[in-house]
This record gives C-alpha cells, sequence and structure tokens, in this order.
C-alpha cells in the first residue's frame, strides 16, 4: 500500500466572515498521507476541522494554503477546470449524515441510477452498475421500493450505493452513522468494511463513536484543525489520558483494561480495541491473578 492517494502538507482552511476576511481558522498546517486502499478513522471533538477536511478532499472547499492532492490531482492549484472537479468528484463519493438529504428519487434503484445517469452512462453498464451497487450493500431485495418507506440504516445503504454506482476510489463518511440506531450503525459499518476488505476502496470514517474508529486500520486525531496523533487503534487508544484531554474517549473495553491497571491488575499486551482480544487480555490476568 504504497501508493499514497491523499496527500496534505501544511494545509490550512479558513472560513471568511460575512465581509469576505478570513478569519476562523478550521485547519492550520495539516499535513497527513493516506494510501490507497486504507482504512482510515477520523476522530476529533466538535469544531476540530474533520469536516472541513473531508470537504477539501472533494473540493465542495478550496485550501487556503499548503499543498492537497487527491489521487494525483492537486487540489492547492487555482486553475482547476470543470473538467478535472469533475472527475475529482466521481473518485472521491462522499457519505454524509443525514440519508435523507441524499435520496432524490421515489424508487430505490430509480435513486442508486440517479448519479451516473447524469454523467451519461450508457444504459447498459448503467443497469450493471445499479445491480453491484445494491448487491454489494445487501439491499438488492428493496430494488422496487420506496426510500421513504426504509429504515434508518437502510436509507443511508441506498445512499451508499448510489456513491457506488459511481465508481469511486474513495468513499469519506462524514458522520454516517450519527442520526443511526445501534442495529443500523452496525449496517453501515458492515458495509464499509465491505467496500474495504473486498472492493479495496479507499475509506476514511470521520465518527465520534469510538467503537466504530476501532474497526479502521488506522486513526488519526485532528485537534483545533491541527494533526494531534497517528497510528493504529492500539496505539491511538493506549493514550487515554491525552485523549481524555481534547475531549475525546476510548473504546469501553479498552477503558475497562485501563481502569484494571490502575487499580494494580496485571495485564500484559496492547491491544485495547478489539472486544475479542480485551477479554482474552483479562481472562489471562484475572487467572493470573487468582494464583
Amino acid at each position: 500500500m504504497s501508493d499514497i492517494f491523499i496527500h496534505a502538507r501544511d494545509l490550512c482552511f479558513s472560513y471568511a466572515d460575512e465581509e469576505g476576511r478570513e478569519e476562523n481558522p478550521a485547519l492550520q498546517n495539516f499535513s497527513v498521507d493516506i494510501c490507497r486502499g486504507e482504512y482510515v478513522a477520523v476522530l476529533g471533538h466538535n469544531g476540530s476541522g474533520k469536516s472541513t477536511f473531508a470537504k477539501l478532499l472533494n473540493y465542495i472547499l478550496e485550501p487556503t494554503s499548503g499543498e492537497l492532492t487527491v489521487g494525483g490531482l492537486e487540489l492547492s492549484r487555482k486553475d482547476l477546470s470543470d473538467e478535472e472537479i469533475l472527475n475529482l468528484r466521481k473518485n472521491v463519493g462522499m457519505v454524509f449524515q443525514n440519508p435523507d438529504n441524499q435520496l432524490v428519487a421515489t424508487v430505490v434503484e430509480q435513486d442508486v441510477a440517479f448519479g451516473p445517469e447524469n454523467l451519461g452512462i450508457e444504459r447498459e453498464e448503467l443497469r450493471r452498475r445499479v445491480d453491484y451497487a445494491l448487491e454489494t450493500v445487501g439491499m438488492t431485495p428493496y430494488a422496487k421500493h420506496e426510500p421513504h418507506r426504509l429504515s434508518g440504516g437502510q436509507k443511508q445503504r441506498v445512499a451508499i450505493a448510489g456513491i457506488l454506482a459511481m465508481m469511486p476510489q474513495c468513499v469519506v463518511f462524514d458522520e454516517s452513522t450519527a442520526m443511526l440506531d445501534p442495529g443500523g450503525r452496525r449496517e453501515v459499518l458492515d458495509t464499509i468494511r465491505k467496500l474495504n476488505r473486498e472492493h479495496g476502496m479507499t475509506v476514511l470514517n470521520i465518527t465520534h463513536y469510538m467503537n466504530e474508529a476501532a474497526e479502521a486500520d488506522r486513526i488519526i486525531v485532528i485537534n483545533d484543525g491541527k494533526l494531534l496523533m497517528d497510528g493504529t487503534p492500539d496505539q491511538i487508544f493506549a493514550q487515554r489520558d491525552a485523549l481524555h484531554e481534547v475531549g475525546l474517549e476510548v473504546p469501553q473495553c479498552a477503558e475497562l483494561i485501563h481502569a484494571l491497571r490502575d487499580a494494580g491488575v496485571p495485564i500484559d499486551g496492547e491491544t485495547l480495541s478489539s472486544p475479542e482480544a480485551c477479554a482474552d487480555l483479562l481472562q489471562k490476568a484475572f487467572t493470573k491473578h487468582a494464583k
């Protein structure tokens, strides 16, 4: 995975006031590289710059300064053509918090077809893409259903299918499970993992849920517009106190292990993100402690 898909170096973005003056910096000298095919979770408190970073990747926002290259296209250039921006948005799909804002048709399969149809995709290829997208997210049985009659998790999967039908190289999930119940979140997370593991898509999952972040290969933490941490879930969640200082928690299983260690229970190992691995560590620790 040495092929870098997203390259940011000293990236800055500031929102402007009503008079057009730049103020309120959202990203400050932000630098990160994300490889093609990685599954990365992005964490940070509200207003940390997570969603700003996501919108820069899709050129919804333009960088104020610094470097940003996505899929080989330098977005920090001032002379991007409409064709280049269109190609970027085909390659970097965005799934937002409220699926109702991304559903535009009265029938599921028509909604999934909306994006590629507007790109002028021929009918036979369009049919293939819609079938592929619905199958990938597990919504083929609902192809003829009305989107507004679906559950929240099902609606979000239809929204994801609409992005997949565009055949992107990368999908950015911006708080995409925030409005869902636990069952709906699980449905979407299973879909995210499938896209990454089975289809090789680069995935960025911006989330407030630590258990979601634990399923990624890598976590980056943004604080006040700057990169604070970058590592595997175990490396990040080992830094409980530093996370607490910036208003973030760790997964429940990791919090339990930290608490037991603080109480003097001998728990060896660094696996803090997987519930199964944590359970194994706890069993060994209590067995050892009992002896």
